[in-house]
C-alpha cells in the first residue's frame, strides 16, 4: 500500500528558496548542490538538487552527475546526463535505462538526480557539472556533496486479527515501533484505515515527526469529541482507541512509521517507511426497521410543475401501516394518514380544490406531493415524515411509533437576461500555426430558435470577411475564402445545445489572426427576430518565430580514427504541438566554398543520403527525436575537416485527419560549427640498446628489429634498414625498406641481385623485425641500424606518418683470421697542369701470402660532393668503372703483386679532390671453395690540384678570337683580290710583248723576200697567218 510521501528526500520549498538564493548572484557561473553530508538509508530514494546561475547562452542547460567512491576518491564515474546519452557507464548503464536514475528538470537551469533505490555503493561525493556555454569561462563550473547509505533499521509489527464490534462499541490496537539508527533521527506514527473495495487509505490519526498528534479529515469531529486517541506506551507502543464505533469504521486497519532526518539546510526529509500487518474490523449496525428517501422531479421554473417522491426502505416483510406528514420551512402543510385520509392547511387545501395540489399515495411504501405550477411561496425545506402505527397488544402495552425523515431544498431558477458570451476554449487569445483555433458564442436566456453568422477581419484590413452561418433549421452556409478549406475538415460550424454555437478552426494559418464576430438573432416569429453580436481578438504566431536551433560538439578537436558526436538541439516554444520535424545535416569541406548535404531524416523518419560516397556512409550514423538530431561520424579522418550545420525544417498538415501533404511552415539554420580533424600523438617506441656482433667469415648473421610500444587504432609499421661501412668518412647507405604495405624495395647500392640474394628482411611479429646477411664477408663489416616509421590509415584512402624512431646500433665484425693486411698510408698533395697526366700509387707493406688475390677501388672525395667510386679492379682482374666516362679518363693497373696504379690522363680543373684506394684480400674458403674476402685496408689520401698552364705564342693567338681574325683571316682576304689583279697585269703584258714581236717578225721577213735567192723556207715559214695568231693566243694563256 503506497501513501501519499514524497518519492525523494527534497521538499518543494526547500527547492526553491536554494533556486531563488542562488539565483541572487550573477555576474558569473555559479553551480551549487544542497547542503551536505546527506544520510539516506538503503532501499529508500534520494533526490539531490543542482542548479546553475549567472551563465550565458540558452536558458536550458545541460548537467551531468558523477560519483566519486570512498575507495577511489579521485577516480570520476559518469552517472547521468540530461544531454548525452552516452555519458554513463557501464556501472549505471542498465539502472539508468529501467528509470531507477534518472534527472527531473524543473526548470532550465535547475534540476533534481533520483535515485528510486538506494544500493550500499551508491555511497560516495556526487559532483553535479555543467559544461560552458559562455563566451569565456568565469566562475564554477560544479559543486559536490557527500552522501553515506545507512542501513534500514525501522521495525513495525502488530498482529494480523481479525475483530468483530457491534455498532456503538469501543476499539484498541497496538503497534511495536523501533529503530537503531546511529544518527539522530524521529518518528510519526499514523493509523490508517482500508475500505473492503478500495485502494485509496483513510488516514485515522497521526503523532507527527513534531510530536503533534493530527486526526484525519473524516475523524476530526469524533477526536475533539474524544472518541478516537493516539496514546503511547512506553518506549515503542502505539495504541489506537476509537471510542462508539460506526458502520463506516468498518475495514483494515494497519499502522505505519516513518523516520525522519534532518538535512544540513535545516529541512527534514524522510529516510525509512513501513507498515504492520493489516487488522480486520467488522462492524455490525444497529438494525433498523425502515428508511425513508426523498427526491424531486422539476424543471424549478415559476409556473412549472413540482413533484416530490417520498419512499419507504424497509427489511421488514410484514405489512407496515405508514402515514406520511409534509413540511415546508418547518411547517405541516399536508398529511396523509395510515387509512388514507388526507389532511392539507387552509392555502393549500384551496390550492388542491383547484386542481393545483395533490397529496396521494402510489404504493404501499411510496408517497408523492404535485404542484402543478410553482409559485414564489413554493421555495423552502421540504421534509417528509413517515411514522409506523404499532397495533396495541395486550403482552406490550404503549410501544412507541418509530419515526423517520428526510428533507430537500426546493429553490426556483431565476430567470436570466439575455447576453452575448464570445469566448475561446481554454481562453487562449495567442497560438501558434498549426493549432485548432475553437470559439464558443452562447447566448443567455434564449428562448426561442436562434441563427449565428461568424464574421472574420484580418490583421490590418477593415472589410470583414464571412466564415459561414448556420440557420434556425440548422442549414450550413460557408464564405467563399473557407469552402476549399472546409473540404478538407479544417473549418467546422456546429450548434452545441440550445444556445450555444461552436466554430472550429483547424491548421490555422498566420492569416487566420485578427477579429471575429459572433452575430446570433433569435427568431420572435418565422421571420423577424432579434440580434446579438460579440467580437473577440486572436493572434496565430508563425512557426518560424519559435523555431531555434543550436548545434554542438563536446570536442572540437578530433583525432584521426575516433569517433565525434554533434548535436542539433531543437528548442521550440510549441514542443507541445508535436509538429512534423525534417533535420539536414550539411557539411563545407575545407577549402570548399559551398555546402554538400551528408543526410537528412525525414518527418516520417525516412533517411536520405546526399551525394556522398558509400563508404562515408557506413561510418555515419543519424538518430532523431523531438528535442534534436545527433550525428555519430565513426573512423573519423582528415577529410572530415570542415564546417557542419544542421538546418531544421517544420511542417504542417493540410488537414489533422488524413495523411495528405505537408506544408512547410518554418525553417531554422544552425550556427557553423567548425571540426578539426588531427593525427594522434605516437607512441612508438624502438629498442635503442646498442650491441656487436661477431662472427667468421662466410657464416649467417641476423640483426633484430624491436618494437616496444605502438599508437593504438589502425596503424601500420614500415622498417628501413641501414649500413654504415667501416671505410675512412662513409655515409650511411639504404639497404632496404619494407613498407606501411610489407612491400620491400632496396636501396640504391643493394638493388643488384647478388645484394638482394645477401640482404633481405623477415617480419617475425608486429613488433619484431629481422634483417637477414648471408655469407658474411670483410665487405659486410660496419654498423647497422633501423628506422621505424609508424603509418595511420584512413577511410579517406591515404597514409599519415605519425611518428619516426631509430634503433640502436649493431656493429658487425669479423673473428680475426692471423694475418692482417696493411696498406702503406702516405698522405701527399700532388700538383699537376692542365692537360696533363697524373700516376698515383697505392702499396702494400708486405706481398702477403701467395694463396691471396687483391682486388682495390679508387675513391675520390670533393667538395660539395660525396665520396664516389672511379674505378674498381676486382681480385680476377675485371675492371669496373663508377661511370662510363671514366673508362678513357682513368687507367688502372698492377705494377707488381702488391703496387696498384692509377693513372689520370688530361687532367682538369674539375679532377681537383681527395683521392684514395681501398684494398681487399681474397681467399678461398669452405666446400665448395669460393673467394671470400678476409681483410680490407686503406691507403693514405693524395691531394690533386690541377692548375693552369703558362700560355704560348700560339695559344695566346689562339686564345684571342680578334687578334686570330686580324692575323690569320684579314691578311688572306687581302691576298685574293691581290693575287687576282696581278694575274691579269701579267697576261695583258705578255700579250703586248707577243703582238710586238709579231710585227718584228714580219718585217723581217718582208727583209728576206727580198735579199735572199734560192733560199729554202723553214717549217715555220709555211704556216699560215691563222696559225700563228693561233700560237700566240696559247702562248699567251
Amino acid at each position: 500500500m503506497s501513501l501519499p510521501l514524497p518519492m525523494g528526500p527534497v521538499p518543494v520549498v526547500t527547492t526553491y528558496v536554494l533556486l531563488f538564493l542562488t539565483e541572487l548572484i550573477i555576474g558569473q557561473r555559479r553551480v551549487t548542490v544542497q547542503k551536505g553530508p546527506l544520510y539516506r538509508a538503503e532501499g529508500y530514494p534520494v533526490s539531490i538538487a543542482c542548479n546553475v546561475t549567472g551563465h550565458q547562452g540558452p536558458t536550458e542547460q545541460t548537467f551531468q552527475w558523477s560519483i566519486y567512491k570512498p575507495d577511489k576518491p579521485e577516480r570520476e564515474i559518469q552517472i547521468i546526463s540530461t544531454k548525452d546519452t552516452d555519458f554513463t557507464y557501464a556501472f549505471y548503464i542498465l539502472r539508468v535505462q529501467h528509470g531507477d536514475i534518472y534527472v527531473e528538470r524543473i526548470r532550465g537551469n535547475s534540476v533534481l538526480l533520483h535515485i528510486s533505490k538506494l544500493q550500499t555503493q551508491d555511497a560516495g561525493e556526487y559532483e553535479c557539472y555543467t559544461p560552458n556555454t559562455d563566451e569565456q569561462y568565469f566562475g564554477s563550473y560544479s559543486d559536490k556533496v557527500n552522501l553515506t547509505v545507512i542501513p534500514d533499521t525501522l521495525s513495525v509489527t502488530m498482529s494480523p486479527q481479525t475483530l468483530d464490534r457491534e455498532e456503538g462499541e469501543s476499539l484498541a490496537l497496538t503497534c511495536e515501533v523501533s529503530k537503531a539508527t546511529t544518527q539522530h533521527t524521529h518518528l510519526s506514527v499514523s493509523w490508517y484505515r482500508l475500505q473492503e473495495r478500495g485502494n485509496q487509505a483513510t488516514e485515522i490519526i497521526s503523532l507527527s515527526k513534531d510530536f503533534i498528534l493530527i486526526p484525519g479529515s473524516s475523524y476530526t469531529e469524533r477526536f475533539s469529541a474524544g472518541d478516537v486517541r493516539l496514546d503511547k506506551i512506553g518506549n515503542t507502543a502505539f495504541r489506537l482507541f476509537i471510542g462508539r464505533l460506526q458502520p463506516v469504521d468498518q475495514g483494515q486497519l494497519f499502522c505505519e512509521a516513518v523516520e525522519w532526518i534532518q538535512d544540513p539546510d535545516e529541512t527534514w526529509t524522510f529516510i525509512t517507511r513501513k507498515q504492520t500487518d493489516k487488522a480486520t474490523l467488522i462492524v455490525q449496525p444497529e438494525v433498523r426497521d425502515f428508511q425513508v428517501n426523498i427526491s424531486v422531479e422539476s424543471s424549478f421554473a415559476i409556473g412549472q410543475p413540482l413533484r416530490l417522491f417520498c419512499s419507504v426502505v424497509s427489511k421488514s416483510s410484514q405489512n407496515q401501516r405508514l402515514q406520511v406528514v409534509w413540511y415546508l420551512n418547518a411547517t405541516d402543510i399536508g398529511s396523509l394518514d395510515a387509512s388514507g385520509v388526507l389532511g392539507l392547511k387552509k392555502d393549500y387545501e384551496e390550492r388542491a380544490n383547484l386542481g393545483l395540489l395533490q397529496v396521494s399515495k402510489i404504493s404501499p411504501k411510496a408517497f408523492t406531493f404535485t404542484i402543478s405550477a410553482m409559485g414564489p411561496q413554493d421555495e423552502g425545506a421540504y421534509r417528509c415524515e413517515v411514522t409506523e402505527e404499532e397495533s396495541s397488544h395486550k403482552d406490550f402495552p404503549g410501544l412507541p411509533q418509530r419515526k423517520q425523515f428526510a428533507d430537500i431544498n426546493i429553490r426556483l431558477r431565476k430567470p436570466t437576461a439575455k447576453n452575448m458570451e464570445l469566448s475561446t476554449e481554454s481562453g487562449k487569445r495567442s497560438l501558434w500555426e498549426g493549432e485548432a483555433l475553437i470559439f464558443r458564442c452562447k447566448l443567455n436566456g434564449a428562448e426561442r430558435p436562434l441563427s449565428v453568422v461568424w464574421w472574420h477581419i484580418p490583421v490590418d484590413l477593415q472589410q470583414p470577411e464571412l466564415v459561414g452561418s448556420l440557420e434556425k433549421d440548422g442549414t450550413l452556409h460557408l464564405g467563399p475564402s473557407y469552402k476549399d478549406r472546409s473540404n478538407y475538415g479544417c473549418i467546422r460550424l456546429e450548434k452545441e445545445n440550445v444556445a450555444t454555437f461552436r466554430l472550429e478552426i483547424f491548421n490555422t494559418l498566420t492569416t487566420d489572426g485578427g477579429t471575429y464576430e459572433c452575430k446570433v438573432t433569435e427568431f420572435q416569429n418565422k421571420d423577424e427576430g432579434l440580434s446579438w453580436a460579440q467580437k473577440t481578438s486572436v493572434t496565430v504566431n508563425s512557426l518560424n518565430s519559435g523555431l531555434h536551433v543550436t548545434l554542438q560538439s563536446r570536442h572540437p578537436k578530433v583525432r584521426v580514427s575516433e569517433t565525434f558526436a554533434l548535436s542539433c538541439i531543437i528548442r521550440s516554444d510549441y514542443s507541445a504541438l508535436k509538429v512534423p520535424i525534417t533535420v539536414t545535416w550539411q557539411f563545407q569541406p575545407r577549402g570548399a566554398l559551398d555546402y554538400q548535404q551528408l543526410v537528412t531524416v525525414a518527418q516520417n523518419g525516412t533517411v536520405e543520403w546526399g551525394h556522398t560516397q558509400e563508404q562515408i556512409q557506413k561510418k555515419m550514423k543519424v538518430s532523431q527525436s523531438s528535442s534534436g538530431s545527433q550525428l555519430l561520424i565513426y573512423d573519423a579522418a582528415e577529410e572530415d575537416t570542415g564546417i557542419y550545420q544542421c538546418k531544421v525544417e517544420a511542417y504542417q498538415r493540410e488537414t489533422q485527419y488524413t495523411y495528405g501533404p505537408a506544408r512547410r511552415a518554418a525553417v531554422a539554420i544552425s550556427h557553423p560549427l567548425g571540426i578539426d580533424i588531427i593525427l594522434p600523438e605516437s607512441q612508438l617506441m624502438v629498442k635503442s640498446d646498442s650491441q656487436v656482433q661477431e662472427i667468421s667469415i662466410n657464416m649467417e648473421t641476423e640483426i633484430e628489429c624491436s618494437i616496444l610500444s605502438q599508437t593504438k587504432g589502425k596503424t601500420q609499421i614500415s622498417v628501413t634498414w641501414f649500413y654504415l661501412p667501416l671505410s675512412h668518412k662513409a655515409s650511411w647507405l639504404k639497404i632496404l625498406r619494407t613498407d606501411q604495405d610489407d612491400v620491400v624495395k632496396y636501396g640504391d647500392d643493394f638493388h643488384t641481385p647478388k645484394k638482394k640474394q645477401k640482404f633481405h628482411s623477415e617480419k617475425i611479429s608486429k613488433d619484431l623485425f629481422r634483417l637477414h646477411i648471408q655469407n658474411v664477408d670483410n665487405s659486410d663489416q660496419g654498423t647497422y641500424h633501423c628506422t621505424v616509421e609508424e603509418w595511420l590509415w584512413s577511410t579517406g584512402g591515404s597514409w599519415h606518418k605519425l611518428g619516426e624512431k631509430e634503433s640502436g646500433k649493431t656493429e658487425l665484425k669479423l673473428e680475426p683470421i692471423g694475418s692482417k693486411l696493411n696498406v702503406m698510408k702516405i698522405n701527399h698533395t700532388e700538383n699537376s697542369f692542365e692537360h696533363g697526366d697524373v700516376t698515383m700509387n697505392c702499396s702494400l707493406e708486405s706481398p702477403g701470402p701467395s694463396t691471396s688475390l687483391f682486388s682495390v677501388v679508387w675513391l675520390r672525395m670533393q667538395e660539395h660532393s660525396g665520396v664516389a667510386v672511379l674505378v674498381e679492379m676486382q681480385y680476377d682482374g675485371v675492371l669496373k668503372y663508377g661511370k662510363e666516362q671514366h673508362e678513357g679518363k682513368l687507367h688502372c693497373y698492377r705494377s707488381s703483386a702488391g703496387d696498384f696504379v692509377l693513372k689520370l690522363r688530361s687532367v682538369e680543373v674539375v679532377d681537383n679532390g681527395m683521392y684514395w684506394c681501398e684494398v681487399q684480400e681474397w681467399q678461398l674458403h669452405g666446400s665448395p671453395s669460393k673467394w671470400v674476402s678476409r681483410a680490407s685496408d686503406e691507403s693514405g689520401h693524395t691531394l690533386l690540384r690541377v692548375l693552369h698552364s703558362e700560355p704560348t705564342f700560339s695559344s695566346r693567338i689562339c686564345s684571342s678570337s680578334l687578334l686570330l681574325y686580324f692575323l690569320v683571316i684579314y691578311p688572306f682576304i687581302i691576298f685574293i683580290p691581290l693575287l687576282i689583279f696581278t694575274c691579269c697585269l701579267q697576261r695583258k703584258a705578255k700579250k703586248l710583248s707577243l703582238q710586238s714581236s709579231k710585227a718584228q717578225k714580219r718585217e723581217a721577213l718582208w727583209v728576206s723576200l727580198k735579199g735572199a735567192e734560192g733560199n729554202n723556207l723553214n717549217h715555220n715559214d709555211c704556216k699560215s697567218d691563222e696559225e700563228l695568231e693561233e700560237e700566240e693566243e696559247n702562248e699567251i694563256n
